[in-house]
């Protein structure tokens, strides 16, 4: 249990942000875009194919993307 000693939960800003699903219907993986490292990505949970699609976020910026 975590304890907040008073202070308020600040709320993130949150944006639509591209993800990949799993198409597995019993699977609930997915990935951010931009933290993926592959152009079509497999689902690290199941294996399976994943489709392009958005989602309500809180902003992470991914200062890695890009670098070798």
């Amino acid at each position: 249990m975590l304890a907040y000693r008073g202070k308020p939960v600040e709320d993130l800003p949150h944006e639509e942000t591209v993800i990949w699903s799993c198409t597995h219907k019993d699977c609930k993986g997915w990935i951010r875009d931009n933290f993926s490292f592959a152009d079509v990505p497999v689902c690290s949970i199941c294996q399976s194919p994943m489709v392009r699609s958005v989602k309500m976020l809180p902003i992470i910026v991914n200062t890695n993307k890009g670098r070798s």
